[in-house]
């Protein structure tokens, strides 16, 4: 007859397999927030002056935007 141990918590890593997968969500993430900046610079870009100036933004801040740091 073989016990299955439900009591056990999963803590830490599961070895190469689980360093592998981290490894590959941290490469993901990466790219989503590049993709993210990029949109978003891109799309602060294509405003004129004016509009930008309505959100209450210069063409200098967008990289401060963009970086998240406003």
């Amino acid at each position: 007859m073989a016990a299955l141990d439900t009591t056990r918590t999963t803590t830490g890593s599961f070895g190469l397999v689980g360093r592998i997968g981290a490894t590959f969500a941290m490469v993901v993430n990466a790219v989503v927030e590049w993709n993210d900046a990029r949109v978003t610079r891109n799309a602060l870009s294509g405003l004129s002056d004016r509009e930008l100036e309505d959100i209450g933004l210069c063409r200098g801040d967008i990289e401060i935007v963009v970086e998240g740091r406003r």
